[in-house]
Order: C-alpha cells, then sequence, then structure tokens
C-alpha cells in the first residue's frame, strides 16, 4: 500500500484570496437592482393612469429584474468575477456581443494568434495558447492555454523542465478559458509562487469541447463521435510534450478538473495510469448520471467509464495519487468524494478529501480549492530537473 498523504495545509493569505468575490461577484450588485426594480414598480403603479410612464417604468422594472435574476446566479455559481471575465465570456458569441466582449476583455491572458508568449502574471509567468486538431479522432480544434512558470524563457533556465497539471472544465458550456477566468489559475500559481508553496510547474487548461461547447461530452470516447480520451492522453499530451519542456512522463503529470471535468479526469486518469500519477479533482462525481446518453446505449461503453463500478476490481499497474475536493454546502459531492476516496483507498492507492467550507458545487468552491490541488500536486512531482 502507498504512504498516505495529507490534505495539504496552506497559509491564511493563501486560502483567503482564494475565496475572495470578485467585483461582480459581489451581493450589492443585485441587491441594488432588486431596489431599484421595487422602486420603479412603486412608480409604474403611482403613475398607473400615465400610459407613458407606466409602458417605460414597467420596462425598466422588469429589465432590473432580469438582471437581479442573471447576477444573483452570478454571486452564487462565482462564474463571472471581473469585467475581463465578462469579455472573454462575450467574446465566445458573434456580431456586436462579440464587439462587446473584446472592448472588456483586457487581452492579458490570451491572443489570437496560436501559441503567441503574451505576459499574462505580474511575476514574469507567461500564458501561451496552442492550437490542436485531431481529425482522425473527430476533434476539429483545440484551443489549450499553457501558463508558463516565471522565467521558462530565461537563457539560465534553457535545460530546465517542468511537472504539468492539465485541468479540464466542466460540462456542457465550458471551455478552456474557464480555468482563467473563474477558476483563477493564473492568480492562484502566482500566489502560491510568490510563497515558495510549490515549485515552478506548467498547468494546461484544456480545450474538451470537441467544437460543441453545448454538447456534455465528458471527455468520453464517444461511440460514433470524438474520441476525448483518446485525444488527451494520445495527442495533446505529447503535443504539449514536443513544444515545451516538461517531465516528459507520468511522474511530471497530473490531471484534474471540476465537476464534468472532473469526472473526466477520475475516468482518464485512472485509464492511463501509465500516463499520470496524480488526479487533482475539484466537485468530481463517479458515474455518468444523466449523461449516459452521450454513449448511446453501449453497455460495453458504459461499464467501462464508470469508475464507480470498476475501481473495486481494477487493477493498478502504476500508483496513482488522488484529491478530491467538494464544498461543505454540497452534501451529496461530500459524500461522493469520500466513496471514491474509500473505494481507491481500499485498492491500496493514496486518496485525500479536502471539504471547503460554505461553498457549494460551483465554481466558488472550484476557485477556492485550487491552491490545495496544485500544492498536492506538487508534493507529487519531481523537483524541476536543472539539465
Amino acid at each position: 500500500m502507498n504512504v498516505a498523504t495529507a490534505d495539504p495545509t496552506l497559509p491564511g493569505e493563501i486560502t483567503d484570496r482564494a475565496r475572495q468575490l470578485g467585483p461582480l461577484e459581489s451581493p450589492l450588485i443585485w441587491w441594488t437592482l432588486a431596489g431599484a426594480a421595487v422602486i420603479l414598480l412603486a412608480i409604474m403603479i403611482g403613475q398607473w393612469n400615465n400610459r407613458r410612464a407606466r409602458r417605460w417604468t414597467m420596462s425598466g422594472a422588469v429589465l432590473c429584474l432580469l438582471l437581479t435574476v442573471i447576477t444573483g446566479v452570478n454571486s452564487y455559481v462565482g462564474y463571472v468575477r471581473t469585467a475581463d471575465d465578462l469579455g472573454r465570456l462575450l467574446e465566445r458569441a458573434s456580431g456586436p456581443v462579440n464587439g462587446v466582449g473584446r472592448l472588456l476583455d483586457d487581452g492579458k491572458d490570451a491572443a489570437d494568434a496560436p501559441a503567441a508568449p503574451i505576459p499574462a502574471r505580474t511575476d514574469g509567468a507567461r500564458t501561451e495558447i496552442l492550437n490542436v486538431a485531431d481529425p482522425a479522432n473527430a476533434v476539429p480544434s483545440g484551443r489549450h492555454y499553457v501558463l508558463l512558470p516565471p522565467g521558462y524563457y530565461d537563457p539560465a533556465n534553457a535545460a530546465r523542465h517542468y511537472p504539468v497539471v492539465y485541468l479540464i472544465h466542466g460540462y456542457p458550456f465550458g471551455g478552456p478559458d474557464d480555468w482563467l477566468t473563474s477558476g483563477d489559475a493564473p492568480g492562484t500559481l502566482q500566489a502560491l509562487g510568490s510563497a515558495n508553496l510549490i515549485a515552478p510547474m506548467i498547468v494546461v487548461s484544456l480545450d474538451m469541447t470537441a467544437g460543441v461547447p453545448s454538447k456534455d461530452w465528458e471527455c468520453l470516447n464517444v461511440p460514433g463521435g470524438p474520441q476525448l480520451e483518446t485525444y488527451l492522453a494520445a495527442t495533446v499530451v505529447p503535443a504539449i510534450d514536443t513544444h515545451y519542456r516538461t517531465i516528459a512522463n507520468r511522474a511530471g503529470r497530473a490531471l484534474g478538473g471540476m465537476s464534468g471535468g472532473g469526472f473526466g479526469a477520475l475516468n482518464i486518469g485512472l485509464h492511463h495510469v501509465d500516463e499520470f500519477s496524480v488526479l487533482t479533482i475539484a466537485l468530481p462525481y463517479d458515474d455518468l448520471n444523466d449523461s449516459v446518453d452521450v454513449l448511446h446505449g453501449d453497455q460495453t461503453a458504459i461499464k467501462a467509464d464508470t469508475p464507480r463500478a470498476y475501481i473495486p476490481t481494477m487493477a493498478f499497474t502504476s500508483p496513482i495519487a488522488t484529491i478530491l475536493a467538494v464544498g461543505s454546502g454540497a452534501p451529496t459531492d461530500v459524500t461522493t468524494a469520500r466513496r471514491i476516496a474509500n473505494s481507491l483507498q481500499q485498492r491500496g492507492q493514496d486518496a485525500v478529501v479536502h471539504v471547503e467550507q460554505g461553498f457549494n458545487h460551483t465554481w466558488h468552491t472550484a476557485r477556492a480549492v485550487l491552491p490545495y490541488l496544485l500544492a498536492f500536486a506538487n508534493t507529487h512531482f519531481p523537483q524541476p530537473n536543472p539539465g
């Protein structure tokens, strides 16, 4: 049996920062909008005999109520933190909405050109984009964000190789931007690095949408559809190893994600213990539930892609360490994480559960637990090779 590791202990300044709300998540926004809606409704009632005033105040009240719902949901979920996050979200649309998004996006986290080095953080780190298409596996495109550590391009580090953490977005309507915006991976890396809590590492925010963000693919090899598991393990990982100075073996690789991406990381990671030595998962689940339809009733595929069913009899050809992070406000997530951890421990694998107090199955939780996921991976990685 492997030697068990504990849930990482982090200083308060790191955890407080990760739990902090962004300006667009403040409850004051929807409280203010709700108050404005009430005022407009009161004016509308007072001006009921004035048709024009009634029409305008009713329209204003409806708009304020709509914005109250949107901002209230965002305050709960934590998907849009800043104006830049909002811009990146709007850029996914077309026409005038896309134009508004480009105005709001400050452009610091990404570039339109493939793999263009762009300053991403104030500590000298960089974010690049690597586009990887794989028509043979029915994946038409993949826009992967590569977060490089400070000093990566320093000539003094030219022979240095780095471990890699791969992170998968949620489903549906998730995308590779999410870990940079909602998940705040750049800021978390900077905070952990500045405090010397992790060694330099590369983080890759994956695009596992197969060009259709609205589809709940769950990172599966879909019968008659995109082979996303094969795409990640056999195409993307080798592409990252080719383009960047990685520790190009399982000891230097971790795979993680949140929610649907967490399921994908668990399933793919367990299928490929020869490629990944660490799993860093937020908001996990271990069966397909409503997403089972994506496998079109293929019972062989369903059994092969249900960790809850196959872990108890799985043969682990290599050990794998896993951290499962959840919010205390989602009891089902807590139960699921403990079930997965117990199942892995029964098979002699290292698995720990981190419970973040007060959050639910949201991006708030994923962002708050990311420092723990990265710190856990760091404890299992070899130190960067200086040559």
